[in-house]
């Protein structure tokens, strides 16, 4: 039996959804491995979210010190579920809505970091902690960093489309004041 490639995978999913149609991605695209990989692993860690949300919907009890702790709790991985699913969807559409949706998914990620470890009662906020520091935080870090990286190709592809506009306008004879 052989093992498949993983870069041969990802390869694969990628030609199955084109580029966004937006006038900057057809300047320059990020073939980046970080990039190229975002989109497969983003839409695997929604979809592993799905059964963990209807797990907590389901095991919380209903009343803590709050009235509908488990629906409140429900929503927000739903909420998470969604964001990761769009930061999947944007980096395999090598979209400019990456930066945006990277950003509102580690948002999230450190929010429900942040409130599983100060809400959760007795020795199971050990794994709390856990998941905070080897799940939620390093994911949110790649999806800081993420946004970042595309913030930055946005702007360059802005440069690039901009430089072509005005090598026409000059090549044209009607080059304008700016």
């Amino acid at each position: 039996m052989t093992i498949p490639d993983p870069d041969k995978i990802v390869s694969t999913i990628d030609a199955m959804v084109p580029p966004a149609p937006e006038p900057e991605n057809a300047v320059l695209t990020d073939e980046t491995r970080v990039v190229r990989w975002t989109g497969p692993l983003f839409a695997v860690f929604s979809l592993i979210l799905l059964p963990w949300t209807i797990h907590i919907a389901g095991s919380l009890p209903s009343r803590q010190v709050s009235t509908n702790n488990d629906a409140a709790w429900a929503g927000f991985d739903v909420l998470l579920m969604l964001t990761l699913a769009s930061t999947a969807y944007f980096a395999l559409r090598r979209s400019r809505y990456l930066a945006t949706a990277a950003t509102a998914t580690a948002t999230l990620l450190v929010v429900d970091a942040w409130f599983d470890i100060l809400t959760t009662p007795g020795v199971q906020r050990i794994e709390s902690i856990a998941l905070a520091a080897f799940v939620e935080l390093p994911l949110a870090s790649v999806c800081i960093w993420l946004s970042w990286h595309a913030q930055q190709l946005k702007e360059r592809r802005i440069v690039l489309l901009m430089r072509r506009y005005r090598g026409r306008l000059h090549r044209g004879g009607r080059r304008e004041r700016a």
